[in-house]
This record gives C-alpha cells, structure tokens and sequence, in this order.
C-alpha cells in the first residue's frame, strides 16, 4: 500500500501494480480499492494498475471541511 496526500490534507491510500501505461481503476462508492484487485492483477502484465480508496473508505482518511 502506497499513499498520497490531496490537496486538503486527507491521506488517500492506494495499491500501483505493473508497469506500462497507466490506468486509474474507480470501485463503487461503497466500495474500497480490494473490488478491483482482481481486476488490477489482470491489467498488471500490459499496464501500472492504480487502485485507491475513496475518502473514508479502507485506509483513506476523511478529512473534515
């Protein structure tokens, strides 16, 4: 697991797998980004699968307004 910051200071995780183009994988919005690991393990052999967890979703944070 990987993470990044957005710009208002909520910590969003993410998993990036294989390499070539990249490709942003989007789960439901009740969802975390283990719905599509599958998925990315597919997409590995030919691109860099990017899995993330929406805000308050998995490790994401939810940073409060």
């Amino acid at each position: 697991m990987d993470t990044t910051t957005s710009a208002d200071g909520t910590t969003i995780a993410l998993d990036v797998t294989g390499q070539g183009p990249t490709v942003v994988l989007v789960g439901g919005a009740f969802n975390d980004r283990t719905t599509v690991a599958g998925l990315a393990g597919e997409l590995s052999a030919d691109f860099t699968a990017v899995a993330y967890d929406r805000r308050g979703r998995g490790d994401s944070g939810d940073t409060k307004p």
